[in-house]
């Protein structure tokens, strides 16, 4: 059901809608809006249906009106999303907010790779920018995460989404937080200990949300370094994190052994479990590794050279066809890609302290279907918007340009063409997800294969498409969760571009982009005889 149909989007704003949904969930969506009177500047606008957040997102008024109030707070840093406006009527909450053009700064990142130091460094030190502002004005973010870390066009980090921000000073006087929120490999080990978590837990002593930033962002570090978190959860139930409090931070584990080594003491010192001997952001702004030259960051804490940045990025995006998809083991000590599960359902009380604004998906399936991006007006920066290639040969040879393709080369490169013609960041690296292929099979015979790939995967398909001869696109919708128990959802959307070729996008809605991208390579490998390969 469109949205439509259940209620008409707000008309009485001060914008026009210019895009159709570019972020979606079960009760909020993103579309692009622009001033009334002007088609500059595009901005991003979050729509929140005040009920469906509420009764399937535990998401009150009083908390969507802090959200709003505390991003306004934290609005003027060159890394945070701006906050422009807000409004509602009876049944819908809007937020106009700053439009990050590069899409996810982790959609970009190999999973399980990582970038190199010097990368890591830039993406980093603006994060860490960007949150020693925030902490300045006496809130804390508590949802540091790959999710919420997006791009300019030319490249710079923007922190986004302050549905579990929290004001842990005012005026001078500090205030602990009691809410038990975050992502378990993001999390830090006092939210848990500390928090209140219902009924079945004593409550909670709280803890401080800017140390708790503190920590998410070591772990961001980490995966910026390493392509993977250090553990699944700071618990017992993590053997990597028993060790590494067992050796003191001296762990074996072969992700730690790979790290560059002038990082290390301050991985440590950030992941310092006891609060109080943390690192604090100024001890973090002091070590040598922070401090170290870099040629890619100005002196205002700006991309340097980000065509260079983005090359480097781009060419690290490999699909190696020859790995096995369903080996469970994985870079580091213990951890595998679980078979993903079906149950949604999770109605404690920590699962429901756990949800945000981030669109999310209720137990079992949507409550709203909203708009289908579409693919075909985007298959590619060569291509007229709007029109389909006349023919398959037209199309194949289009594909040399094609960004996404280059995944699939046994060296991955950018295109002459693009290098010579690029002025900013996005020209190497598109916004677009990298997460798509193109196949000249016929859709009667890519759903099945995809839904087999998906099957062997353990992730349930709930219903497969039908599909009729003449058809040109199809969707096959997944609510799973990650090996780290995590939500991740989205749909598999198909669509004829050209007469015998198909695009197949896997579209994200929530969960981590590296989780994301991992789960891809997996269902490419597994659909690889489809694959159009630029080597073909």
């Amino acid at each position: 059901m469109q949205h439509s149909q259940l209620a008409p989007l707000p008309s009485d704003v001060p914008f026009r809608i210019v895009s159709k949904t570019i972020g979606q969930g079960a009760y909020a969506c993103i579309k692009k809006a622009c001033p009334l009177d002007s088609d500059n500047p595009i901005f991003a606008v979050k729509y929140i249906h005040k009920d469906y957040a509420a009764r399937h997102g535990k998401i009150s008024a009083r908390q969507l009106q802090m959200e709003v109030t505390v991003h306004r707070h934290v609005t003027g840093h060159n890394n945070i999303i701006s906050f422009y406006q807000t409004g509602e009527d009876d049944i819908w909450r809007w937020i106009a907010m700053e439009l990050a053009e590069g899409g996810d700064l982790f959609d970009k990142i190999e999973a399980d790779e990582g970038v190199g130091e010097d990368i890591a460094h830039v993406y980093f030190s603006q994060l860490v920018g960007a949150v020693s502002f925030m902490h300045s004005k006496g809130v804390g973010h508590r949802d540091i995460k790959p999710e919420n870390m997006l791009l300019t066009a030319d490249g710079n980090l923007k922190i986004a989404d302050f549905g579990l921000a929290a004001l842990f000073e005012y005026k001078g006087a500090r205030k602990l937080s009691t809410t038990f929120c975050g992502s378990p490999p993001y999390i830090a080990p006092e939210v848990i200990t500390s928090s209140n978590r219902g009924s079945n837990h004593p409550k909670g002593t709280g803890y401080h949300p800017d140390l708790v930033d503190i920590w998410s962002c070591g772990i961001v570090l980490f995966v910026l370094l390493a392509g993977n978190t250090p553990w699944d959860s700071p618990t017992d139930d993590s053997y990597e994190f028993h060790e590494y409090l067992a050796t003191n931070a001296r762990t074996t584990d072969e992700l730690w052994q790979k790290l560059p080594l002038a990082t290390i003491s301050l991985l440590r010192g950030m992941l310092t479990v006891d609060p109080k001997a943390r690192f604090s952001l100024e001890d973090v702004r002091r070590h040598p590794w922070y401090t170290r030259s870099n040629k890619y960051l100005s002196t205002d804490g700006k991309l340097r050279d980000p065509i260079n940045l983005a090359t480097s990025m781009f060419e690290s995006l490999h699909i190696d066809f020859s790995q096995d998809p369903l080996s469970q083991k994985r870079k580091g000590a213990s951890r595998s890609f679980d078979a993903m599960d079906m149950d949604m359902d999770d109605n404690s009380d920590a699962a429901a302290a756990m949800s945000s604004t981030q669109p999310e998906m209720a137990g079992g399936g949507m409550v709203m279907d909203w708009d289908t991006p579409d693919l075909a007006s985007e298959f590619s920066s060569t291509q007229p918007a709007g029109k389909h290639f006349a023919s398959q040969d037209m199309a194949m040879s289009h594909l040399e340009d094609e960004p996404s393709m280059s995944q699939f080369s046994q060296q991955p490169s950018v295109p002459v063409s693009r290098t010579q013609n690029a002025q900013k960041f996005q020209d190497i690296l598109p916004s677009r997800s990298m997460t798509r292929f193109f196949s000249s099979w016929e859709l009667k015979l890519l759903v099945p294969l995809i839904c087999e790939a998906l099957h062997r995967l353990g992730v349930p398909v709930p219903s497969v498409p039908a599909v009729r001869t003449g058809d040109t696109s199809a969707m096959i919708r997944l609510i799973a969760k990650d090996g780290r128990g995590c939500p991740l959802q989205g749909k598999v959307l198909l669509e004829c571009v050209a007469e015998g070729v198909f695009e197949v996008e896997l579209v994200k809605s929530k969960g981590d982009p590296l989780e994301w991208r991992r789960f891809f390579k997996k269902v490419v490998v597994l659909c690889k005889d489809a694959v159009f390969k630029p080597e073909e």
